[in-house]
């Protein structure tokens, strides 16, 4: 198709002639015989019955009265095209006049899905360009049948069948309909290893994302077969074998075969282990003037002797780079040498710094992230458009989006900028859900009952990064209300702040009842990358009633009577955290110390100090054997060498000594066993987990087996008249039992039998417990 016209101008003399093909074939072309400007004096449009001759003209980069070349003639025809509103494109010169003459697609009036169950037609809308009131495009539509078949893969549907159908409406427009045949979903039958020595298949398979099919894989939906999973699952064994010495170790294929007659997968793992190494000499060298090579060297935390550990070199490279950056050394790098010795099995690793390549950042380019906002990826970064490239800031970043839990990869690269000089950064997410549904159960003797829970909980919401959870719980004769908000950088630091809500109440007991109710507000920040501080206010109301008063105790005779009470308190945590992962820690430490003082008004003044530490240490990689030791302690006293109310202080849970139940053990009052707390109180306890023999390791089930023990203690309430309270001495109790612990799909859920095997007459026993698991 060519147009072509000569006309005279004030300028010059312009032959131009343009050859386009329609969207039917491929490119566009335009050529003239000479390179000078023309000018034209309107634009003549035809064609564009339904669109307008002013859509045509808004896309057009040619203007009356202005120079246009050859190149604009390209441009604009390539414009035009863009829109899909056009499947043919002609454009000449005829004297002073652009004449462009176009062919209109027809405009879609409505789009409906037929045959759709398992995505919703919102869902699917979403994933369409093709709208209402738009152009039919076949090239849009095609475009659009791939995004639907890798939707439908995503859920396991890779057989799907999808056609479209058009039927017109007059004054060209159409209906269209995406009509979808879901087909039967894919499963995964095995998933098998080979050339693994030194871990078992059962082993391997409880590290990689993908598993096999089973009872609740329709909620968990991790046996579906995808090709980035793969890739992570890949790396996954590799992280796993580097942390455990095998340096040399490779995935030398990954393959799924489907079985078209059961629709299921065979996965199969092909793996070189290699030797298992420890860590040789390990020495820093400086190539950096002023930079002192051994005053680096206690920074590193590969240890000759110790297993070989990957995450071991990187930490010694993060605190190496770190030193010399805030040295004033900001384009310094480290890089790691290792040198094998096969004979004696070890790795010798010099880190040498030396002074980096100049380069500054030009951008940071976030692509994948379909529900987490951009500004939520970017906040990680210690760095941003026109500082210094650093290595070690792009690996901490990426270290961060990783904790974050919103994404299944992240893999961040750099490529070459607009100068020599310049870098661009490329992060690559893969979103993932972020929200979970928890439930629990438990029964305590004493009047109590069965205790149901359940709880929301969305820690990417919005895709903002702002944390929200929601839970209740309650049974015969209790009710908790609970709601917490956090957002992570308050006013764009990284300072988390937040307040959580909150409504207790208790009918436990024959002769009374209470309820508490109140809130907090919070701000944490961090001092490194396993420190933090937290600083609350907090308020807390509390009500006691009684329909039969005089048969109460004198405490709770003066409580019924001068309530309600209110608590106005500060706090202050530390908060000290090293597991490798909050579900289910093999090993790390997770500590926190709090410290309260209350009398900001209300009724109560005291101080409080409490703390707890518990570590993981995996006893056996090869059978999975994780074993945990914990301790905590805390003291309260009076800032005004007043008595303490009963509900200032100190009460144990089920949770701290196993086989009691909340407000179980401890000083009591002789009548009616109403409890007062204590003043002081220490627990420890020992816990070994495995997983469960006979069932298959990817059903997520664990044994268990405890040993609890601690002491309450101490009284500081005034008692006027009737007999001492009885348990204020120092005497300790102590419970063994075991658990079964469940990686379920709507969290890590327990169950703990405990038989308290010391103890005094007037604790209450709860020997079986149901609940949500926690690493605290």
């Amino acid at each position: 198709m060519n147009g072509s016209s000569r006309f005279q101008s004030a300028v010059s003399v312009l032959a131009i002639s343009a050859s386009v093909m329609t969207s039917a074939g491929t490119m566009v072309l335009a050529s003239s015989s000479y390179a000078e400007a023309a000018v034209i004096r309107q634009i003549d449009v035809r064609g564009a019955d339904r669109i307008g001759s002013e859509t045509v003209r808004s896309a057009l980069t040619i203007v009356p009265g202005k120079d246009f070349s050859n190149a604009d003639i390209d441009t604009s025809i390539k414009r035009l095209y863009a829109t899909g509103f056009f499947s043919d494109v002609r454009v000449s010169v005829s004297g002073g006049t652009l004449v462009v003459v176009v062919n209109e697609n027809q405009l879609i009036n409505q789009i409906v899905f037929n045959g759709n169950r398992k995505i919703t037609d919102e869902k699917l809308i979403l994933l369409v360009k093709s709208k209402p009131l738009g152009p039919y495009s076949e090239s849009m539509i095609e475009a659009d049948l791939q995004s639907l078949r890798s939707a439908y893969a995503d859920i396991g549907r890779s057989d799907v069948q999808i056609t479209t159908q058009t039927a017109p409406v007059g004054n060209g427009r159409v209906n269209l309909a995406f009509v979808i045949n879901e087909g039967d979903r894919t499963k995964i039958d095995q998933i098998n290893f080979t050339g693994n020595n030194h871990y078992s298949a059962t082993r391997l398979r409880s590290l990689i994302i993908t598993k096999e099919s089973g009872l609740f894989s329709f909620i968990t939906r991790k046996d579906i077969y995808n090709e980035d999973k793969l890739r992570a699952d890949e790396e996954s064994l590799r992280q796993f074998y580097y942390n455990h010495g095998y340096a040399d170790f490779r995935v030398l294929s990954s393959n799924a075969v489907l079985d078209p007659a059961t629709n299921e997968y065979v996965i199969t793992f092909d793996v070189d282990e290699g030797e298992r190494y420890t860590f040789g000499p390990v020495n820093v060298e400086s190539t950096v003037e002023g930079v002192d090579a051994a005053e680096l060297q206690g920074l590193t935390e590969s240890r000759e002797g110790k297993t070989y550990r990957a995450k071991d070199v990187q930490a010694s490279i993060s605190e190496i780079s770190k030193r010399v950056a805030s040295a004033g050394y900001p384009f310094a790098r480290v890089t790691p040498r290792g040198n094998r010795d096969m004979a004696s099995k070890t790795i010798s690793v010099d880190y040498l710094v030396d002074q980096g390549e100049r380069g500054y950042v030009e951008r940071i380019e976030i692509r994948g992230n379909t529900s987490t906002r951009d500004y939520v990826i970017r906040r990680e970064f210690d760095l941003s458009e026109g500082d210094a490239f650093n290595q070690e800031a792009i690996s901490e970043a990426k270290r961060r989006l990783e904790r974050l839990g919103y994404f299944q990869t992240v893999n961040i690269s750099t490529q070459p900028g607009s100068a020599p000089d310049r870098v661009v950064i490329i992060v690559d997410v893969v979103d993932q859900s972020t929200g979970t549904f928890g439930i629990g159960a438990g029964y305590a003797t004493g009047g109590e009952g069965f205790i149901l829970e359940a709880s929301v909980e969305e820690k990417n919401f919005l895709g903002r990064g702002q944390f929200i959870r929601v839970s209740a719980s309650g049974g015969a004769v209790t009710r908790n209300y609970n709601i917490s908000f956090t957002e992570p950088y308050f006013l764009g630091y990284r300072l988390a702040a937040g307040f959580d809500l909150f409504r207790n109440e208790n009918q436990l007991y024959d002769n009374y009842s209470y309820a508490d109710q109140g809130f907090s507000l919070r701000v944490s920040a961090p001092i490194n990358n396993d420190l933090s501080t937290t600083v609350r206010y907090n308020y807390k109301e509390v009500d006691y009633t009684s329909d039969n008063i005089r048969a109460l105790s004198q405490p709770y005779q003066e409580v019924v009577k001068g309530s309600p009470w209110l608590t106005s308190s500060v706090s202050n945590s530390f908060n000290y955290n090293t597991l490798d992962t909050a579900i289910l820690p093999h090993e790390g430490i997770v500590a926190s110390i709090t410290q309260e003082l209350a009398g900001l008004g209300g009724d109560s003044e005291f101080y409080k100090l409490s703390g707890k530490a518990r570590g993981y240490y995996t006893l056996s990689d090869e059978m999975d054997v994780v074993g945990s030791l914990s301790a905590g302690g805390g003291h309260v006293l009076s800032t005004t060498g007043k008595s303490l109310n009963v509900f200032d202080q100190f009460q144990l849970d089920s949770d701290d000594i196993r086989g009691f139940s909340d407000t179980g053990l401890g000083p009591r009052m002789r009548k009616n066993d109403d409890p007062l707390g204590g003043t002081t109180y220490f627990t420890v306890s020992a816990e070994v987990t495995f997983p469960m023999p006979g069932v298959p390791q990817d059903a997520g089930f664990r044994g268990g087996f405890f040993l609890d023990a601690g002491t309450l203690y101490g009284n500081d309430v005034k008692i006027k008249s009737g007999k001492p309270p009885q348990g204020v001495d120092m005497s300790l109790r102590a419970s063994a039992g075991a658990s079964v612990i469940w990686a379920s799909p709507f969290g890590p859920l327990r169950v703990d039998y405990a038989v308290p095997f010391l103890r005094e007459d007037f604790d209450i026993v709860q020997r079986l417990k149901f609940g949500i698991s926690t690493s605290f």
